[in-house]
């Protein structure tokens, strides 16, 4: 996997770089003027981190003829253009908290949090790497408020990016002469920092024994990992940002506004994707030990209903939630159906992964997970059940979508075949 990443960013050197243009008011795919002919693959993964009520969300009739459920009814409108499956889930995900799952929903790594664990690279870190410098963010690790769902090659946290206005600021405020100098001038001291760094460990390797020099060559691997990244960066910090029809926004002052939040988050995700900003992006929705305001008809906190222990009364509250955050998505994936590219649609050309790391989120249940597949030019319009008992590895799945990224790879943490039925690419 690693050498196929290389070999990819060699030949983007030898081809040359692919620039984004300006996004125009007609708003046109970015890339289209680039030299390019065939319009990018993008993936979006999107987690709901305190589970969704599968009896509202999964079918009980199987393929194309089944009757839309209470959280499907307001994705209705893209129902040939998505994928519903269940019984899917990783191996051994009881951790040292109920929800600790969802450190490795893209990753697949067991036992997290308990003695001993280390995570590992999430998925779409690895297909980040592979794309290298083709876009100005290799990444887009977002959130609202809570944890990351984007892990390092060496099992590290990134941190996530949960205010909006910041975002829209890195992707499309260029800043003046001497703020672009300054960039620049912070790039070549990390450069520098990072020489220093790799003079030392060099040193150091020759008096190590055999463990702590494969411990160290990791750590090394990571640090000429960020060397090429801070080249990356200092190529885009010279090269003015894409200009977008979408005033600068402001960020949600209501922390407890989730809809609100999400619906700003979407944007710009939105545009990140039809400015070819970015390709690979990550969006935990997180959760609340709050009310949610704005919803009519919720009265208890979110948190306390999603361990509803099947009180009739709370899933009803928690239905109102959780069937807003469908509407919301759907507005997402209809900003994104609505974008032409050569013929597709943003939304043909964009896989998005959506659901959560809980199956049954009041008894914390990591089996079952409730997934939907959109977009990304799949065969669509079923819902696919998997042995809800045994249930086929979520990693199988990622093997789609790395392959469908353009990474020669059979294989992703806890797989056991290179897909799953009942999602094929058209």
């Amino acid at each position: 996997m690693k050498r196929n990443a290389i070999n990819r960013r060699h030949f983007l050197k030898g081809a040359g770089t692919i620039v984004s243009l300006p996004l125009l008011s007609a708003m046109s795919p970015a890339y289209a003027a680039s030299g390019t002919t065939k319009e990018p693959h993008r993936f979006v993964a999107i987690c709901g981190d305190l589970g969704f009520h599968t009896p509202y969300l999964f079918p009980e009739q199987t393929g194309k003829n089944y009757q839309l459920t209470p959280y499907l009814q307001p994705l209705a409108a893209h129902r040939n253009e998505m994928t519903v499956i269940s019984g899917l889930s990783h191996p051994e995900q009881n951790g040292n908290n109920g929800h600790a799952s969802g450190m490795t929903w893209l990753t697949s790594a067991m036992r997290p949090g308990l003695a001993g664990f280390r995570n590992t690279v999430s998925l779409d870190q690895l297909m980040a790497h592979h794309l290298g410098g083709t876009t100005r963010f290799p990444y887009l690790c977002l959130s609202n408020g809570g944890g990351s769902l984007s892990w390092t090659a060496g099992g590290v946290g990134i941190p996530s990016e949960s205010s909006p206005s910041k975002l829209f600021a890195k992707m499309f405020i260029s800043g003046n002469e001497r703020e672009v100098k300054n960039e620049l001038r912070e790039l070549e001291r990390g450069r520098s920092i990072l020489d220093t760094v790799l003079y030392d460990a060099n040193k150091l390797d020759r008096s190590l024994g055999a463990k702590d020099r494969h411990k160290l060559d990791e750590y090394l691997t990571s640090v000429r990992d960020l060397e090429v990244r801070i080249g990356q960066s200092e190529s885009w910090a010279k090269r003015p940002k894409p200009a977008v029809d979408y005033a600068p926004p402001q960020d949600v002052a209501d922390k407890v506004d989730i809809l609100a939040k999400q619906r700003l988050m979407y944007d710009m995700m939105a545009l990140a994707l039809q400015t070819d900003s970015s390709r690979v992006m990550t969006y935990a929705l997180g959760g609340l030990n709050a009310v949610p305001s704005n919803i009519p008809g919720v009265k208890t906190d979110w948190h306390n209903l999603s361990h509803h222990g099947k009180d009739d009364a709370k899933i009803e509250e928690l239905k109102i939630i959780e069937e807003h955050e469908f509407i919301v998505f759907n507005e997402f994936l209809n900003k994104l159906k609505a974008v032409d590219e050569q013929g597709k649609t943003l939304l043909d050309n964009t896989s998005i992964l959506f659901g959560s790391n809980l199956g049954n989120a009041s008894s914390h249940d990591w089996h079952n997970l409730p997934i939907i597949v959109a977009g990304g030019g799949y065969r669509h319009g079923a819902y696919v059940a998997h042995d809800e008992k045994n249930n086929t590895p979520f990693a199988n799945l990622f093997v789609t979508f790395a392959q469908r990224m353009g990474l020669e790879m059979d294989q992703f943490g806890s797989s056991t075949a290179a897909g799953i039925r009942g999602l094929e690419i058209s």
